[in-house]
């Protein structure tokens, strides 16, 4: 059987003969005979490449295409909905309706399409109870089921995603007709491609005068999203959604793709997913909107939301409606949770709250979610190449103008045709101007990429959210200084940098003695976090009294938390201190790599 080749998109003619252990003259003959003249240092495309190596009796197959392949099974196997089922007998698994999310321009009418949809398909119900928005719905057509995610754009998409959770199942590109492709547009479309989801173009917005569908149709096909029309893979679906023309063809063009997926639960399960939305009820207290992706939720269920717990004392669906159980693909408010779940967070059921106490300690002690959400730098990266198990090296790039990014852009691609670096790829995932903002780091995160900074700073809630996913940003102000950094890096001799990052400030509101534990600082988070593994330092009248120490204890009510979110009181336990006063600032801070 003829051998298989790996051939990247560029490669000059002698890397070619290497490759194929065959002379270059021979190559070159066969260059020739195809009406091609090319020296033995000449680059020649895949698709030329590939004539020749059939010709020589081998198989040609695109490394890029491979590589693409490969992080898409990835992701693919990185779904929530596939990874709660696992372990479940095939035979049990029953399809599910599938759960759509909106992307797109902020101005392209993703809220109109949504309203549109839910006034004229949501079931029927009489409004009241716990809420109006729960951050999803079901609609119908011609009998199916479809769930919405009422939390369009993709900044939310993908901070669920950063978060490990992948809730939607396809999603739906919005562009207008009027306006066609924009930065926003791009932007979201990486963010999709990411996550490797499916999508449909709803062409918006076609009833305006000046309406031009073919004008988006080509914007998206220079992306190579090409219309299923034109010979491509893509549903363009034309929607008026004040008029509600075209709404229906969507809805069908959502159900046609979700027949083609493997969108599947086993009802009967334990019940299992993630949380699109929490808030705090001053009345009703924590209110959390869960997206069962598993098993049948019931009310009197007890469960763990990452690192709380509660039992369902009451669920309401979408119209406020109170319901005894929901299935696969139904997003219901509940109440009866302990503290506030973070949207993204998953759910599982547990068989009693003393099972959930336990398993949260269990959790905290061996810091799983630490591990879980830290994401690979530069020098990791390299380690991974080397040892076989990545080819590709995924870039988002910042920078402060446009004339900026096209020769970094060229200064990194050529890095990876170094010897150094053999053949492992340069990938830019994302290439913007403008400042770092936690959007780019929820991105990097659920792609596992760098972030490259180039004459731009970090918005201090990026800088957060990096800090707590694990993310890399690396800045630079030299172009050659960027360059040669990630060279060394590819190269395995870049030296780590560290700087200490504040993430909370809690203010000291009342001091408790306790004999055999010393004292403890009832307190109140004013910013940021508080986090049992962090570092702190505390400050009396701006005066830092202490500079660093760690944190013996964290308490919320009655129970060890590893953190405490802004807006909540907590009781807080130092090393080596018990000097506290009220009025006193506990500031907390973690040590990160910034290089």
């Amino acid at each position: 059987m003829a051998e298989e080749i790996l051939i990247p998109d560029y490669i000059t003619v002698r890397e070619l003969a290497e490759m194929i252990k065959a002379s270059p003259i021979d190559v070159m003959k066969k260059l020739i005979a195809n009406g091609i003249m090319a020296s033995i240092n000449q680059q020649i495309d895949y698709d030329t490449a590939s004539i020749i190596v059939e010709e020589l009796g081998f198989i040609p197959k695109s490394s890029t295409e491979v590589a693409q392949q490969e992080e898409r099974r990835r992701a693919a196997e990185s779904q929530t909905w596939r990874r709660v089922y696992t372990g479940e007998r095939r035979e049990n698994l029953k399809p599910r309706p599938p759960i759509v999310t909106i992307l797109g321009h902020v101005d392209h009418g993703k809220t109109t399409l949504l309203d549109t949809i839910r006034k004229a398909n949501v079931a029927a119900g009489e409004a009241g109870g716990i809420t109006q928005h729960i951050g999803a719905y079901r609609a119908f057509h011609g009998g199916k089921q479809l769930t919405f995610l009422d939390t369009p754009g993709h900044e939310a998409f993908t901070a669920m995603r950063a978060r490990g959770a992948q809730g939607a199942d396809i999603a739906v590109m919005v562009v207008a007709a009027d306006d066609g492709v924009m930065p926003t547009t791009r932007e979201a479309l990486n963010h999709v491609r990411a996550a490797d989801v499916p999508f449909v173009v709803a062409v918006t917005k076609v009833d305006k005068p000046n309406a031009n569908p073919e004008l988006v149709k080509q914007g998206m096909s220079e992306l190579n999203v090409i219309p299923d029309e034109w010979g491509g893979e893509y549903m363009f679906v034309p929607v008026a959604a004040t008029k509600g023309q075209g709404v229906d063809d969507l809805l069908e063009a959502l159900l046609l793709l979700a027949e083609e997926r493997d969108i599947v639960a086993n009802p009967k399960a334990n019940p299992s997913g993630i949380v699109l939305e929490a808030q705090m009820d001053p009345n009703r207290g924590v209110i959390a909107t869960l997206l069962v992706l598993n098993g049948t939720l019931k009310r009197g269920d007890t469960v763990m939301i990452g690192n709380t717990y509660g039992r369902v004392k009451a669920m309401f669906d979408e119209s406020g409606k109170q319901v005894k159980d929901a299935p696969p693909s139904t997003p219901v408010a509940i109440m009866g949770i302990s503290d506030m779940p973070s949207p993204g967070d998953s759910f599982n059921w547990v068989d009693s709250e003393k099972t959930a106490r336990k398993l949260i300690q269990e959790r905290e002690a061996n810091e799983v979610r630490d591990e879980q959400r830290r994401r690979p730098t530069l020098e990791e990266l390299f380690a991974r190449f080397e040892a076989g198990d990545t080819k590709e090296l995924t870039l988002i790039l910042k920078a402060d103008v446009q004339g900026s990014i096209q020769p970094i852009v060229e200064g990194l691609e050529k890095l990876s045709a170094q010897g150094g670096t053999e053949s492992i790829t340069v990938k830019i995932l994302s290439q913007e101007t403008g400042n770092i903002s936690e959007n780019d780091v929820n991105l990097a995160s659920s792609a596992g990429a760098i972030i490259i900074g180039f004459n731009v700073s970090v918005d201090n809630a990026a800088q957060r959210v990096a800090t707590n996913l694990g993310v890399d940003i690396r800045i630079y102000n030299i172009i050659y200084k960027l360059f040669e950094s990630i060279e060394l890096a590819l190269n395995g001799m870049l030296e780590p940098v560290y700087e200490n990052v504040v993430i909370g400030h809690a203010e000291v509101r009342a001091v408790y003695r306790i004999s055999k534990i010393g004292a403890i600082a009832g307190s109140y988070i004013l910013d940021g976090e508080a986090r049992r593994n962090a570092s702190a330092r505390v400050l009396r009248k701006s005066q830092v009294i202490l500079e660093k120490t760690g944190v013996s204890s964290l308490k919320r009510v009655n129970d060890d938390v590893k953190e405490v979110r802004s807006g909540f009181e907590c009781g807080i336990g130092l090393a080596n201190f018990t000097d506290f006063q009220e009025g006193d600032v506990i500031e907390f801070y973690v040590t990160q790599r910034v290089n």
